[in-house]
């Protein structure tokens, strides 16, 4: 569970543990601690017992069942970030390819341009744009179309849900979605809840998870303080109408 040759947690699963947890690992450890195994362990039996909070490093922690279809349990997988992982899968085609002429050349005769070869990375890409699930044409029957055909949310495609597999729950309308994704706005048939569109103020941060705006209430009165929330965030805090 300790070596980092094995398994990367990533900064957004080492965030996603802290916050669960109320452990105050550094964001770029990016293995298991013993401090993690143990707050796990006394979370389940808190969880079983019927408690209902915990002590934690950072503070109080709730301990309750996690519910799949809130938001502060689903991120979002940006354009970038997936094209990063076909680049990713190229680099280590071509490494496989230069690892294989060093051992057959003559150490004397061997050149970077005998040794690397580009085609990996350029068909890994070229895969990702031309066969991917989540690859389309954009929508360009007017401006407002392609601006909201980019705002696009999807719960398909690699590591994703399947049309056939999808219940109700997950295509409904979920309490954190407020803010967040339109309820409104998306397909009829089969694809009905699975794809969404950003709402008009929502924005996505640093890790993935939608975060949506709202005004600071400071004794009694509305401040111009506009804090941006993820869908956890929001769970510790009394939302009122704006009215």
């Amino acid at each position: 569970y300790f070596n980092p040759k094995r398994y990367d947690l990533a900064k957004v699963g080492r965030y996603k543990l802290n916050k669960k947890l109320g452990v105050n690992a550094e964001i770029t450890q990016g293995t298991l601690t013993e401090e993690d195994i143990v707050a796990t362990i006394e979370y389940l039996v808190r969880l079983h017992a019927g408690e209902e909070t915990m002590p934690g490093a950072t503070g109080e922690v709730v301990v309750e069942a996690d519910d799949i279809d809130h938001f502060g349990n689903r991120r979002l997988r940006t354009v970038g970030e997936l094209i990063q992982n076909q680049v990713r899968l190229g680099m280590a085609r071509m490494e496989r390819v230069v690892r294989e002429r060093m051992t057959t050349q003559d150490v004397e005769a061997i050149t970077p341009q005998t040794l690397i070869n580009i085609r990996p990375v350029v068909a890994s890409i070229r895969e990702f744009f031309g066969t991917s699930q989540l690859s389309q044409f954009m929508d360009q029957v007017n401006p407002l179309a392609g601006l909201t055909h980019k705002r696009r949310l999807n719960a398909l495609g690699p590591g994703g849900l399947s049309r056939e597999r999808a219940g109700m729950e997950v295509r409904d309308v979920h309490p954190s979605h407020y803010g967040r994704m339109c309820p409104i706005e998306t397909p009829e048939g089969p694809n009905i809840g699975l794809i969404g569109s950003l709402a008009s103020y929502a924005r996505i941060n640093a890790f993935g998870f939608v975060e949506t705006p709202y005004r600071r209430v400071v004794d009694g009165r509305v401040t111009e303080q506009i804090d941006y929330l993820t869908a956890d965030e929001e769970d510790r805090y009394v939302i009122a109408q704006a009215n």
